[in-house]
């Protein structure tokens, strides 16, 4: 259920003319279709069902039901859909609807913080490699449609390619058919040998990961979308994600702790020993 405000509210039914119980320029299919493209649900599914079943009221018991985040994704479109409207009929916006137009951003921004993935913004491009933008762009859209389950077989490529990466850059000894859990595991050893973690406790919580990482190879194998599998439940696909971007998101943090430790000082001239000339 979201906590949309009334101001809130009002502020939204003013800029989607809802008026008389429209959205928009919508009619119902293109209504039906919009909603089912964005956010994945049927807005006439029964759900949303009231005594006239009219699109501003449909609308108005989705903000009702859905959760912040999911509010706020459909929303997001909308006001988008809103300027490209205008836009492309040549329509000027007036500096009123300006205003409106960014307050109701500003909303949407707040309901955004509410992802059912806490991390989900360290799923990101690596290196600027192209497979990396794709595979975080896809993981990311998933979560934004609210459903983790179909992008486990992404989210699982994307961390060993991930893994694979630092332990590229710290020049650990690696094998191509390496799994997940095992190219975790000689990078969790490498930070410990280290001394890249400060306490005992994170150690323990790394290497019991490199489990949690073995069990994801079986997920992927079984229960996602990279076979012919019964997919996993949203709630576990949803813990799984959790676990995913929560470790990497403090692996970012060291690896960004060991990159500031390590950069040359500015009186350091020692690497201009390895320039070719």
């Amino acid at each position: 259920m979201s906590d949309l405000k009334r101001i809130e509210r009002i502020k939204f039914e003013k800029l989607f003319g809802m008026g008389g119980g429209y959205v928009m320029e919508f009619s119902n299919r293109t209504f039906e279709d919009f909603v089912l493209e964005i956010v994945g649900k049927e807005i006439y599914g029964g759900r949303y069902d009231n005594d006239s079943n009219s699109k501003a009221k449909l609308l108005r018991k989705f903000w009702e039901i859905e959760s912040n985040y999911t509010v706020a994704i459909l929303t997001e479109a909308m006001i988008d859909l809103w300027v490209a409207e205008k836009q492309t009929s040549f329509s000027k916006i007036s500096d009123e609807e300006n205003v409106l137009v960014e307050n109701c951003k500003k909303i949407v921004s707040r309901l955004k913080e509410n992802s059912p993935v806490e991390d989900i913004q360290s799923i990101k491009a690596e290196l600027s490699e192209n497979d990396f933008s794709l595979l975080a762009k896809q993981i990311r859209e998933s979560i934004e449609k609210n459903e983790p389950e179909a992008a486990l077989d992404r989210l699982h490529t994307y961390m060993v390619k991930y893994v694979r990466r630092l332990c590229e850059k710290h020049k650990l000894d690696l094998k191509k058919d390496k799994t997940l859990n095992a190219l975790f595991g000689k990078y969790t050893k490498y930070l410990v040998s280290e001394e890249l973690i400060e306490s005992k406790m994170t150690e323990k919580i790394l290497r019991y990961s490199i489990n949690i990482f073995d069990a994801f190879n079986d997920i992927r194998n079984n229960r996602s979308f990279a076979h012919d599998n019964k997919i996993l439940n949203y709630e576990e696909s949803i813990l799984i994600f959790k676990n995913m971007t929560a470790t990497k998101k403090f692996i970012d943090y060291v690896e960004s702790e060991f990159d500031r430790k390590n950069q040359p000082k500015e009186d350091d001239l020692s690497f201009l020993e390895d320039l070719p000339f």
